[in-house]
């Protein structure tokens, strides 16, 4: 069975991570000076390397090429060499233990795990204890798991990672190193696509790979598995066979209705709908897809802050119609012409008529 692209392009080491260079920085230097905490919290959005740096770190902790060469100890790095190294790659680490709090989360389990961490490693250097979706333990399960963040064995480490930080309890906050995860930029997405893409030798073009990386939300995983997904299906993948495979409007799309109206080019853009419809491509998804892009052209107008962000989200040429077209907007007519899109948009959700709230807002506004 091939094993999925996620799972095969995972990192191996701290410097291979995307996105998150603000925790690997002060991770590197932690095990560079041999100062890794007893207790961590990474929390962020899905799919941002959580449990993935977790299990590089359960590796830098346990990486026996470490702990006998000092100086390969400078370089902050798993080795991926020695035995547990390539058992935690394997998923057999003896002494690395992953728990999904969202199945494991009541008292039981936690009192289990407390009772295994007393015991010496068995094999390695130390016990590493990862709790995923910790959010998900019990109020019970946290108070057993307090004791043990606060008076943790000298040999055990233990990871928390959590999608939703606000449900864990500050006094277990408290008592960790706490890291946010921050969702990774479409062009960083793009650029690790890319490097897949090569590797496997597909053929994909670069739009398309664009599109998958907006459509992830800042999801490195799940833009990994929309490219798996796709090009199961296809050899040569182009935008428009992702367009219509996942059901999905793009960026080149939206800037095409939205230059329609910013031009008042009312035939083009009730056009264009109707083009929309007759090719099978959603047209709530494309009305969603152009309020976000005119939102976009009218806060680049007015923030130069906000253009220097989207240096990241966007490519040169796509950055280039942003500006070209918050250049020819007048702010009033924008602001009004989204706020009617919007409740467009509402409308078509529940309509039988499903493109009619678009075109009649167009109408009234471009006519």
């Amino acid at each position: 069975m091939a094993l999925a692209l996620y799972r095969k392009y995972r990192p191996k080491s701290l410097s291979d991570v995307f996105g998150q260079e603000h925790v690997i920085e002060v991770l590197i230097n932690s095990a560079v000076t041999d100062r890794i905490a007893h207790a961590y919290l990474f929390y962020g959005p899905r799919g941002t390397g959580k449990t993935t740096i977790a299990r590089l770190l359960a590796k830098v902790r346990v990486c026996e090429t470490r702990q006998s060469d000092k100086k390969f100890q400078k370089t902050g790095e798993p080795c991926n060499n020695c035995g547990p190294c390539l058992d935690i790659d394997s998923g057999k680490g003896v002494d690395v233990l992953e728990i999904d709090a969202a199945s494991n989360r009541g008292i039981d389990e936690i009192r289990s795990l407390k009772e295994g961490l007393r015991l010496s490693p068995s094999s390695y250097s130390h016990k590493v204890i990862i709790i995923d979706e910790t959010h998900m333990l019990t109020k019970e399960a946290f108070n057993a798991l307090l004791k043990t963040l606060e008076e943790p064995p000298s040999h055990a480490v233990i990871i928390l990672a959590t999608t939703e930080f606000e449900k864990v309890p500050a006094t277990i906050t408290s008592r960790t190193q706490r890291f946010h995860f921050k969702k990774i930029s479409v062009t960083q997405i793009v650029e690790k696509l890319k490097n897949i893409v090569q590797a496997e030798k597909l053929t994909v073009d670069e739009d398309a790979l664009e599109l998958l990386a907006s459509l992830s939300d800042g999801s490195l995983r799940d833009a990994e598995s929309l490219l798996d997904q796709i090009t199961s299906l296809k050899d040569n993948v182009t935008v428009d066979i992702v367009e219509k495979h996942l059901g999905k409007i793009g960026f080149n799309k939206a800037s095409v209705l939205a230059n329609n109206i910013i031009q008042k080019d009312l035939d083009g853009a009730l056009e264009f709908i109707n083009q929309i419809n007759e090719t099978g491509y959603n047209v709530v998804d494309l009305t969603k897809e152009v309020i976000q892009y005119l939102k976009i052209v009218l806060t680049a107008k007015h923030s130069q802050k906000v253009l220097k962000l989207l240096e990241k989200e966007f490519i040169k040429r796509d950055l280039e119609k942003i500006i070209s077209h918050s250049k020819q907007i007048d702010t009033q007519t924008t602001t009004t012409l989204i706020r009617d899109l919007i409740k467009a948009y509402s409308d078509m959700r529940y309509s039988p008529f499903i493109s009619t709230p678009l075109e009649v807002t167009l109408i009234q506004h471009l006519s």
